[in-house]
């Protein structure tokens, strides 16, 4: 494959740094003096990289400043630009990298726009997080609500947490019981499940913490997938993986003989555990608790 000649090679770091905002309109682009230096190449290279972005329509001379960032060039760049189109591309990077790694700038750098250019359609992180939120819960509808308040709640739970797994972010972003997300599709959830319980004999109190009992189960449940993925990713170990390369470390506790309880679990139990298994146990645990408290009010 031919390599390109320097001069476009510079030009393309340049208009990167164009794209992504980190030079705004009006700001001065490196001179022929500070390219020779930054990359090391002949004024003449120099010229032509600057001649290459002039061509472009990405900067313009300015007479006593020098080189510029054309002042349309961002608009340029960020033309078809919509408020979904940058929610999508927030969803795809929380869903790949998680929460913590979407800035603002780094969605403009993903999306080849300047970061003002992304300020025209949303304000700040805060508001993406919050259109992101609403995006993810309109995916997949809940549909009718069903006869009996325990298969209500069991599918309402099942559906947040189909939410939770496609979106792993999501148990991060939804994590404020006192400051709950002010998100439409989000509260036709809460509406949905209060539906379930209306005919129920419950107190108001009592059916709203019914709901966020729910609601903190799976959220629970959630993080720790999110959890899970972050250990996976840092250390390249599946959770078998970690087990087996810890079990020396557990045998030699519990060879002491301190803990023969967990020892009688691990000798006498062939069973299933895994977070699935978990939410399942928990989530019918849960619905019990509730049967009883339904039950009491019923008396």
């Amino acid at each position: 494959m031919t390599a390109r000649p320097p001069y476009l090679v510079i030009a393309a770091e340049i208009g990167r740094r164009i794209r992504s905002g980190e030079l705004a309109p009006g700001d001065r682009v490196p001179s022929t003096r500070a390219i020779t230096r930054e990359w090391g190449v002949a004024m003449a290279t120099a010229t032509k990289a600057l001649a290459a972005l002039r061509q472009e329509g990405l900067v313009r001379p300015e007479p006593g400043v020098g080189t510029v960032v054309a002042a349309r060039a961002a608009d340029r760049v960020a033309a078809g630009l919509t408020r979904e189109r940058v929610v999508r591309a927030a969803v795809d990077l929380a869903d790949a990298e998680g929460l913590g790694a979407l800035t603002m700038r780094r969605l403009a750098t993903v999306l080849s726009v300047s970061t003002t250019a992304l300020y025209r359609h949303v304000p700040g992180k805060g508001e993406l997080v919050r259109l992101m939120t609403d995006a993810v819960c309109a995916e997949v509808p809940l549909g009718a609500v069903p006869a009996g308040w325990r298969a209500g709640l069991e599918l309402a739970a099942r559906w947040l947490r189909g939410v939770y797994t496609r979106h792993r972010w999501m148990a991060h972003a939804m994590a404020g019981f006192m400051r709950p997300v002010a998100a439409p599709h989000a509260m036709a959830y809460t509406e949905w499940v209060l539906t379930v319980l209306r005919p129920t004999p419950m107190t108001p109190e009592q059916k709203l913490h019914t709901h966020l009992a729910i609601f903190a189960y799976v959220q629970g449940v959630g993080l720790a997938d999110d959890f899970e993925e972050q250990a996976r990713q840092e250390t390249g170990l599946s959770g078998d993986e970690w087990m087996e390369k810890n079990e020396p470390r557990f045998d030699a506790i519990q060879s002491a003989g301190s803990y023969p309880l967990l020892n009688s679990l691990a000798e006498e139990g062939d069973f299933r555990m895994d977070l699935e298994s978990l939410f399942e146990f928990g989530l019918r645990r849960t619905l019990d608790g509730i049967a009883v408290m339904i039950g009491e009010a019923s008396a």
